[in-house]
């Protein structure tokens, strides 16, 4: 009789254990709310001017260099300035190198060329997949007088997957500063 009361409870509690599950399971998709973009004309004196995201916050640096900080992101857009004086092809050059130092931590490399001939900025955009430490550069140049590099880091060891949907939103921010940046010229 005892035995027969063990086998009877251990059969309702496997019915009752058992769900219907799928299996695999789905994927997760992270949900994470960004606030609406509105984007204003930078307030900092340099020979460049951009729009730049209204919620970021702008650390003046030497050279007329400029950090662009994410707070809620822990992450940041590098500006650095350099005048042109008859060095561009060097100026292009270490900026190409400093992207392809990432190809040890990179998955892939792409380019997308920029041309703005009405503002004159040209360029190229850069994209790192994997975990790099920039996953968005892009420099711009009017060809005779600026260079203007910019870098995406994120303060905190890169896990490519987590970070991927903040690296979309900057990226468009990014985007959204060559689109806008115009140069002021060394006799304005």
């Amino acid at each position: 009789m005892y035995k027969s009361v063990l086998l009877f409870l251990f059969i309702v509690l496997s019915l009752l254990s058992c769900k219907n599950e799928t299996l695999p399971k789905p994927k997760a998709q992270l949900s994470l709310v960004y606030p609406k973009k509105e984007y204003v004309s930078m307030n900092v004196e340099r020979p460049y001017m951009f729009e730049v995201l209204n919620s970021t916050t702008i650390k003046k640096q030497p050279k007329n260099w400029l950090k662009i900080q994410y707070p809620s992101l822990n992450a940041s857009v590098d500006i650095t300035y350099r005048p042109v004086n008859n060095n561009l092809k060097e100026l292009l050059v270490e900026a190409e190198k400093l992207v392809f130092e990432h190809t040890v931590k990179a998955d892939n490399i792409s380019w997308r060329e920029y041309s703005n001939s009405e503002r004159k900025v040209y360029g190229k955009m850069c994209e790192i997949l994997g975990n790099a430490a920039s996953q968005v550069q892009f420099h711009v140049t009017d060809s005779s007088q600026h260079f203007l590099k910019a870098s995406l880091f994120f303060h905190r060891k890169p896990n490519y997957d987590s970070i991927l949907p903040a690296v979309d939103y900057i990226k468009k921010d990014m985007i959204h500063i060559m689109e806008t940046l115009h140069w002021k010229n060394k006799d304005q």
